[in-house]
């Protein structure tokens, strides 16, 4: 405890000044909230989780570190309040094509009982773990962007390609009234894009993951019609019945193409999935379901999953044909959630050969960071980068997460605080080797 009477000489402000001095040297250093890792858990802790998810507080945050940098901003908005936020650093020669870095705003829903840290909480543990729904899907590559433009900006670095990121709703529902509708405008036209860059995966080991396609998302939806009748009675075209045989009919082919798989032939994302999501069927009562009767009508749900190098039309042909023949009684539906096929019909792909001279820019970064690249890759879901991709603008998907365990819309998802800061200076390099190459012109 301070006391006057051990410098009994001191007038009584120098001893005001000598406590404060005593009482600072003492005092535990406050965290310091203007740090990356700061920002990130202020960004992760908007609850952006879908079916009401918060877009304009986090909108108005990025929007802040972006005019805090000098940077242009830009809010668009096509579909009422699902804001996409454009943020534009000027490159010294607007006639070349400009860099687009996507991210999406939004995260799926978690269920807090079964997280060890509350979802929206971004708790940082002593291990350096950053617990938070959307930590790797996909806020962590937001803020990286922002801070590895900061860090080049200190270095006093200009651009020559113009760079603009932006952030978009509703990438986790289909993305239709987000990047769909983006890239669709006359403002994104007027952006000239040349490459894009979106989200990917984390990676177990040391290489870094790079993806040039995604998965076309198909809902199909199959119903099946019959004679109702007694539940003591057997005979044929009953609605179960055929449903069950279709089912049965679709298993067998969901089995031949995870066969593949499992022997090593092609990798998850490589083949045609197709997976039960629901049956509907059965005449309710008070009880449950009437357990004496057939019912007349049954329906079941599948996600399906298509490569790009898959022919849409013979996934139909099957579909018709096999899956749901109008001869059983069965009706179908298909709900194509987005893009199979780009402007002049080709697979939506992006070259990873020296046809693609952006492919040789993006290695050459990674390389310069100090990262290694695993095999490219098919993404096996889907992300908002097959938009672009359907204007034939090459895009890759990419998250610099290397060590990490994969986590998207798992319980407890986080990213380790070493993972996060080292992405910053990855894409320091990929921003830096992106805007500085003039060799193609105008691609």
């Amino acid at each position: 405890m301070f006391n006057d009477r051990h410098f009994p000489l001191l007038p009584s402000f120098a001893l005001l000044l000598l406590f404060i001095c005593l009482t600072l040297a003492t005092s535990p250093p406050q965290q310091d909230l203007e740090t990356p890792i700061a920002r990130f858990q202020k960004y992760l802790r908007f609850n952006t989780a879908h079916p009401n998810p918060n877009y304009t507080a986090p909108v108005s945050f990025l929007t802040s570190i972006a005019q805090s940098l000098g940077l242009k901003t830009r809010t668009l908005e096509f579909v009422p309040n699902k804001p996409t936020l454009l943020i534009t650093w000027q490159g010294s020669n607007p006639s070349l094509s400009s860099l687009l870095f996507n991210s999406h705003l939004d995260s799926v829903p978690a269920e807090p009982s079964k997280w060890t840290h509350p979802p929206f909480s971004a708790t940082l543990t002593p291990e350096g773990k950053i617990f938070a729904r959307g930590a790797q899907d996909d806020k962590c590559i937001a803020i990286q962007y922002l801070e590895a433009i900061r860090n080049l900006k200190a270095r006093n670095f200009v651009p020559t390609r113009t760079i603009h990121i932006s952030f978009v709703p509703d990438e986790e529902i289909g993305g239709i009234d987000g990047a769909d509708k983006f890239v669709k405008s006359n403002e994104f036209k007027d952006l000239d894009v040349g490459f894009v860059l979106d989200e990917g995966q984390a990676s177990v080991n040391d290489e870094f993951r790079v993806f040039y396609a995604d998965r076309s998302p198909w809902n199909l939806i199959i119903k099946a019609r019959g004679v109702p009748g007694h539940g003591s009675r057997m005979y044929d075209n009953g609605a179960m019945e055929n449903l069950m045989n279709s089912i049965e009919i679709i298993n067998r082919f969901r089995d031949s193409q995870f066969d593949v798989v499992k022997a090593g032939k092609a990798a998850n994302s490589e083949v045609i999935s197709v997976n039960p999501v629901f049956l509907k069927a059965g005449i309710p009562s008070p009880t449950g379901f009437v357990m004496n009767m057939q019912p007349s009508e049954a329906e079941a749900g599948f996600d399906l999953r298509l490569p790009p190098t898959t022919d849409p039309k013979l996934v139909k042909k099957r579909i018709a044909e096999e899956w749901a023949p109008a001869v059983r009684n069965m009706t179908y539906e298909i709900i194509e959630k987005g893009p199979s096929r780009d402007y002049m019909g080709r697979p939506l792909m992006t070259a990873i050969d020296d046809s693609n001279p952006w492919w040789s820019v993006f290695k050459q970064a990674i390389a310069a960071a100090g990262g290694k690249l695993a095999k490219p890759e098919i993404l096996s879901s889907t992300t908002d980068a097959r938009f672009m991709r359907q204007l034939g603008i090459p895009t890759f998907g990419f998250s610099p997460m290397t060590n990490t365990p994969i986590l998207l819309h798992d319980h407890n998802e986080f990213l380790k605080d070493t993972i996060f800061l080292r992405g910053i200076e990855v894409y320091e390099h990929i921003i830096r080797a992106l805007s500085s190459f003039e060799e193609a012109g105008s691609v």
